[in-house]
């Protein structure tokens, strides 16, 4: 029994108790109520980088009511997401799985191409669906689907609303081309407004926590912001001293201190775990500067540390101790396994699901480690194999010590031969594992019907062979 489950029903034991003597009682006391699962909020930004919160040491962007989570929770110095890219790193999330193995072989999924997440995937969702929650996506979706809001409802087999939610409102993806806004099938605008989009979410989280108190429920809040192109309301429009990209940060910061707030108005602020984390790490642009990863290197699209080690705040009162810090690797991956093992709901048993238990690292039991001996990272296709084991990360024949951000520079292959012999075995090792196990992408191509829907006995690309998506 989880620490969580052993609270509540010490919780419920001693309401029995006080009803039992309660003076002038006549009656025999009232079972004690069920005790109520806690409600999850996910607040995922869109190409943050690591450095980019004060909690963190950013240096110009001010981001009081995050850095007040992490005082009040715990802040994660190795957390990782499972892809530098967007749709891979959202698919990964959402299953507990590498996005490899679910053939996310690519950098992200752009509109009119026939390739999503496979309906038969389990997602968070799904699993959370049969403990008796209600699920909201709000914010970005990037899981395949052309236009979310038209067409015949029955073939929109990727849309949120047939993947475990039931409140959808958002669009499908960012970049350069139309981003319509959608509440579940219905047509908002023709096209996002950058300026209002975090406002907008924001609005419809509140909403969203304030008509579902009652009952557990998982809140996805998937930011636009900081992704470029940048936005900002007048309220936050050049106020920062980062310019546009710490004007949508501070923003993003103000929408989770409503989402904070709106916990705590409906008496569910100690009932609710609430997690802070990016995609992936910032976007370099010669048009508009993105984030900062300092101090490690790399960023979006890249196997180096920037590109995939991303900032994560979890506060859950009561459970999560204050003021906490971990040091040990955990990731996006991990959010399944873990809400499944708290809300007693079942990992799927009949694939392989990569994501760990994480809850004694986020309840600082004593003693407690990383349940990865070693975490692997590939980044669409096999010639970017990566490996951490203990501090050591190795990947393109170089080998890397992060005990210090500077040495992800410094190929010490030459110097620890057998370390990076043994690392690399362990990839090679990761990467057939994933080969043997692998599950396809939903397609919907025509063409590729005849062999039966989302059956096509696909493997993991190789590399140089066509990516179905684009950045």
């Amino acid at each position: 029994m989880s620490l969580t489950r052993r609270t509540l029903l010490r919780t419920a034991a001693v309401c029995f108790g006080a009803a039992a003597i309660c003076p002038g009682s006549l009656h025999a006391a009232a079972e004690p109520a069920p005790a109520r699962k806690p409600n999850f909020v996910i607040v995922f930004t869109d190409d943050q980088g690591y450095q980019d919160l004060g909690c963190y040491g950013s240096p110009l962007i001010a981001t009081p009511n995050i850095d007040r989570m992490a005082a009040e929770g715990m802040k994660f110095t190795d957390f990782y997401t499972a892809s530098s890219v967007c749709s891979p790193s959202r698919a990964a999330l959402l299953t507990g799985c590498y996005p490899m193995r679910l053939g996310f072989n690519f950098g992200a999924l752009y509109p009119g191409i026939p390739q999503g997440l496979n309906p038969r995937e389990i997602t968070m969702a799904d699993m959370l669906k049969t403990q008796g929650y209600t699920n909201a996506c709000i914010g970005k979706w990037h899981l395949g689907g052309n236009n979310l809001s038209s067409g015949d409802k029955d073939l929109l087999v990727y849309h949120p609303l047939k993947r475990g939610f039931d409140y959808f409102y958002g669009f499908n993806s960012n970049g350069a081309w139309l981003r319509p806004l959608v509440r579940n099938y219905e047509l908002v605008d023709k096209e996002v407004d950058t300026d209002r989009i975090t406002g907008q979410l924001t609005a419809e989280a509140v909403t969203f926590i304030k008509e579902n108190k009652s009952k557990p429920f998982l809140l996805y809040l998937a930011h636009w912001m900081p992704h470029l192109a940048l936005g900002a309301s007048e309220r936050f429009k050049g106020k920062s001293k980062r310019g546009p990209y710490g004007d949508a940060m501070e923003e993003v910061d103000w929408s989770t201190g409503e989402v904070l707030k709106a916990l705590k108005d409906a008496g569910i602020d100690d009932s609710t775990l609430v997690i802070f984390t990016s995609d992936n790490g910032p976007a370099k642009s010669k048009g508009e500067e993105g984030g900062s990863a300092d101090p490690w290197v790399g960023g979006k699209f890249g196997s180096q540390e920037g590109g995939q080690r991303v900032p994560c705040v979890m506060r859950w009162p009561g459970t999560i101790p204050a003021a906490t810090t971990c040091t040990e690797v955990a990731t996006t991956m991990d959010f399944f396994v873990t809400f499944a093992g708290i809300t007693g709901g079942k990992v799927p048993a009949d694939r392989v699901i990569d994501g760990k238990d994480i809850l004694p690292l986020m309840t600082a039991q004593q003693g407690a480690v990383s349940p990865y001996t070693e975490c692997g990272f590939f980044y669409q296709n096999p010639t970017q194999k990566n490996v951490r084991k203990g501090t050591w990360k190795f990947g393109d024949n170089k080998l890397y010590d992060l005990t210090s951000p500077e040495h992800e520079t410094r190929n010490l292959a030459k110097q620890h031969p057998e370390i990076a012999a043994e690392l690399k075995a362990l990839a090679e090792d990761k990467w057939k594992e994933i080969e043997r196990n692998f599950r396809p992408i939903g397609d919907l191509d025509p063409a590729n019907q005849a062999l039966g829907l989302y059956d096509r006995p696909k493997k993991p690309k190789k590399a140089g062979e066509d990516n179905p998506g684009k950045p």
